[in-house]
């Protein structure tokens, strides 16, 4: 198995919502960018939320999510996996979320992108590090893999979440 190790955060001071992944996938740490796999649907939805659209350069998606409140990373700083599927981890160990909430006051809610983002985070963070009125919020993966949930219904789920958070959104188109 290859040893593989995270991103660096996108980070707030005063973020509202935290979104986080498992572990990039190979595209991803290869390209040394969050959600790089061209079918992903994460960039997808930041365009319809915050105006971070797949059009904009990989900084200015960056600075939307910012100025909309959001911060990104992933639960997971290094692990051993072959591939990309979340199946493959192994020897997983978690991220320093106690300095990382220290530093985000403003935080109204974790959001787990898909159920191995959360699962991890569960088992491997310990419940009193997360600061008291964050909520924790899985959502469905915008992973192609997850192929099982529509992608209209995946949006509708990730708007609700990010809004309910105070996240500053764009109105929806009409």
């Amino acid at each position: 198995m290859t040893t593989l190790h995270g991103l660096p955060p996108i980070e707030n001071p005063n973020a509202r919502a935290l979104v986080l992944g498992s572990m990039p996938g190979g595209a991803s740490l290869r390209a040394g960018r969050y959600y790089a796999h061209g079918q992903n649907l994460f960039w997808t939805f930041m365009g319809d939320f915050v105006g971070a659209t797949p059009a904009l350069s990989y900084e200015a998606r960056i600075d939307r999510l910012r100025d909309a409140g959001i911060a990104l990373w992933d639960v997971i700083a290094t692990c051993e996996r072959d591939g990309s599927l979340d199946s493959a981890i192994r020897g997983a160990v978690a991220n320093d979320f106690a300095a990382f909430f220290a530093m985000h006051r403003h935080l109204r809610a974790v959001l787990f992108n898909g159920a191995t983002a959360e699962a991890t985070f569960r088992r491997q963070v310990p419940e009193d590090i997360v600061p008291a009125g964050v909520k924790l919020v899985r959502l469905p993966s915008t992973s192609p893999a997850n192929r099982s949930i529509p992608t209209d219904t995946k949006r509708d789920a990730w708007r609700a979440a990010l809004a309910d958070a105070g996240v500053r959104l764009q109105s929806p188109p009409v």
